[in-house]
């Protein structure tokens, strides 16, 4: 029997951890995921934009105007810094992060800071403001590349019913 031909990419698979990871976000309006992998193809680790362990987001806004202390801006931490934060202490020098929408200023320095060389994303919609410049001119700076993927599948579909496995 040949092998199965319809797997998906390695690109598709760690896009698709970062999509699964952002689904634990409980922000209402912006679910975002990340996920760090090394050379070996090896996941150093995931996560996705929420508040501060220890901050509840029951007790916490989740609004995006008004007064900015209101406001989700000042808690929330994105989805490229808690990967870097949860991952547990080892080296990610030379790895590659893979999220959704392209890392902000803030992230961006952190992405550099610790060492990862590669950025894949899906979207740039916010390529025109002040921050999306910066973190793409630190990018250059410091040679991390970045790459908006094209992916062969549109979709993944999971399915967790016990009879399909």
């Amino acid at each position: 029997m040949p092998k199965r031909e319809d797997y998906i990419s390695w690109d598709e698979y760690f896009m698709g951890i970062a999509m699964l990871s952002a689904r634990r976000s409980k922000d209402p309006n912006t679910q975002v995921g990340a996920c760090i992998v090394n050379n070996n193809n090896k996941i150093m680790s995931v996560g996705y934009n929420g508040f501060p362990r220890g901050c509840s987001d029951d007790c916490f806004p989740w609004e995006r105007s008004g007064d900015e202390y209101e406001t989700k801006y000042p808690y929330v931490c994105h989805a490229e810094l808690n990967a870097i934060l949860n991952n547990g202490g080892s080296s990610l020098e030379g790895c590659k992060i893979y999220v959704a929408l392209f890392p902000c200023n803030e992230c961006a320095k952190a992405i550099i800071q610790c060492g990862i060389k590669e950025v894949f994303y899906l979207s740039d919609k916010y390529a025109d403001t002040p921050g999306t410049r910066a973190s793409k001119r630190m990018f250059d700076s410091a040679g991390v590349r970045y790459t908006a993927l094209t992916l062969d599948h549109d979709e993944i579909k999971l399915d967790f019913r016990a009879e399909n496995v």
